[in-house]
């Protein structure tokens, strides 16, 4: 026993001095390090210093920081407030600060802006600006001067807009070309993200010309760069930069779930931005010139069926009757490859490359129409408030007779997954169309179904060919071999008509 609590009594006394040891800087007790009141820490230099680029890449973003910075402001806006914002995965918004009152009460959101002339004015967002309340915008520089703004212009249909403050020797943002930018570049934000003035985050471009469907609007331009520099609300309409400093974009919207930053943002290419702030500026509102078409992507299958090499340009659906297009000779069906020699390669490319333009300007498109490349000369015209899709009905329509030994019955085409049937007589008249052949049925998961073939299409042209019958069209079908593909142009339920390419399935 006595042995015991000797032993304790020792374990107590050397808990003691090891307790003093570790709070006393080790001061009076020797364990083989020098006996002083100092220690030193780390080694003696990092050996990534003697690395010469790492240096100048550090200097690089330190320097954009610096310059960059400055040109780039908070905007606070009164708005009226607005019921269901929030909701959509995509998103462009100011921050705001409080929460969303009642309808006919006010709020206060703050977004960002890029100065881009000396005497005051200020590329934003309209999405930022649009609802203000008379004398609603308020700006606050980087040096942390406060200007009541006005507004000068706002373009809905590509989310720019224009402000200006009164005040003299701003500093002004350097301009990019956004043509220039590529997939894999060093991107800067720099804004004012959920009320932290003046923040800077760095990403890389991580993809161009991304359509995430967000303005609204059949004119709506939609090419945006997209980068994972972190962007939040409150950025909308502050810059993102290159490694160089200059403006590539303006931000905008980003893609989450939660409002706020989970990996994806998008901004507004500057060439795009730049010319609609110009005519803001000059003209109080955009003048931009149309082509009049209606458009969509040319994937490989479409590219097989008219006979390209590989999937590029963008395919003419429709035309607006006395548009642009129409007078040049556009015709249903024409793949634009390139304007003025610019390559197409998504409908969004095709109108960024337009949007830039004014009515009365001449663009050259280069035109594949029945597998060879040819030119048009268009000149651009205004939109038109009331414009009209051209009649989808072919002028020229064959007049032979048919025989009338046609099939009544229903003709299915498996290796497709879909299913055709002699149209009514009620609905051809109502469609304005001759052809009798409906599709009836649709398999699920089939060839047709994953090209957007739907129950109630009537087939108007197959294989570039305008046809009538069932008949016609089983034989042009049963005349491809696996793997070749079939153009067919189709009037929807709607009145509307739409080309679509099928690619006869391989065993």
């Amino acid at each position: 026993m006595r042995k015991s609590v000797f032993a304790a009594l020792f374990l107590i006394v050397i808990g003691i001095i090891f307790g003093a040891i570790l709070v006393s800087n080790f001061d009076g007790v020797d364990f083989g390090l020098a006996q002083n009141k100092s220690v030193k820490l780390g080694a003696d230099r990092s050996p990534s210093k003697a690395n010469a680029e790492l240096k100048a890449l550090n200097e690089a973003f330190v320097n954009v920081a610096k310059e960059a910075t400055p040109p780039v402001v908070s905007i606070v806006v009164t708005t009226k407030a607005k019921k269901g914002q929030g909701k959509e995965f995509f998103h462009f918004f100011p921050d705001f600060k409080f929460r969303m009152p009642e309808d006919d009460q006010q709020t206060q959101g703050a977004g960002s802006g890029v100065i881009v002339t000396s005497e005051g004015y200020i590329l934003t967002n309209n999405h930022v600006v649009q609802d203000a309340d008379e004398h609603g915008i308020e700006v606050v520089l980087s040096d942390t001067r406060r200007f009541k703004a006005k507004l000068v212009g706002t373009d809905p249909l590509t989310d720019i807009g224009v402000i200006r403050i009164d005040a003299k020797d701003l500093p002004v943002a350097m301009l990019g070309n956004s043509d220039d930018v590529q997939v894999g570049q060093w991107a800067i934000a720099i804004g004012n993200p959920l009320a932290l003035t003046s923040t800077v985050t760095a990403g890389i471009i991580s993809y161009l010309g991304r359509n995430i469907q967000i303005i609204g609007d059949t004119y709506g331009v939609e090419n945006f760069i997209q980068t994972d520099a972190a962007i939040n609300p409150g950025n909308s309409g502050g810059a993102l930069v290159n490694i160089y400093g200059e403006v590539i974009g303006i931000n905008t919207a980003i893609a989450t779930t939660n409002a706020r930053y989970q990996g994806y943002g998008f901004a507004i290419p500057i060439n795009l931005a730049r010319t609609v702030a110009e005519d803001l500026i000059l003209h109080g509102k955009v003048e931009r010139g149309y082509i009049g078409v209606s458009i969509s992507a040319v994937d490989a299958t479409v590219a097989k069926a008219a006979g390209l090499e590989k999937a590029q340009g963008v395919m003419v659906q429709d035309l607006v009757e006395g548009g642009a297009a129409k007078d040049a000779g556009i015709k249903e069906g024409d793949i634009i490859l390139s304007v003025d020699g610019k390559s197409v390669k998504a409908p969004n490319e095709l109108q960024s490359l337009i949007a830039g333009r004014h009515p009365g300007e001449k663009v050259t498109l280069q035109i594949w129409r029945d597998r060879k490349a040819i030119e048009k000369s268009v000149k651009l015209k205004p939109r038109a408030d009331k414009s009209s899709v051209a009649s989808n009905v072919g002028d020229n329509q064959d007049e032979d007779e048919i025989s009338e030994e046609k099939s009544s019955k229903p003709v299915q085409f498996d290796a497709l997954g879909f299913t055709v049937a002699k149209a009514e007589a009620k609905v051809k008249k109502e469609r304005k169309v001759e052809s009798e052949i409906m599709v009836s049925k649709v398999k699920r998961y089939s060839e047709a179904d994953n090209r957007k073939i739907q129950e109630g299409d009537i087939i108007m042209e197959a294989d570039r060919k305008e046809i009538t019958s069932v008949p016609e069209f089983e034989k042009i079908v049963k005349s491809k071999k696996a793997g070749d593909a079939l153009m067919l142009r189709v009037k929807g339920s709607d009145g509307t008509s739409r080309f679509i390419a099928v690619q006869i399935p391989k065993d």
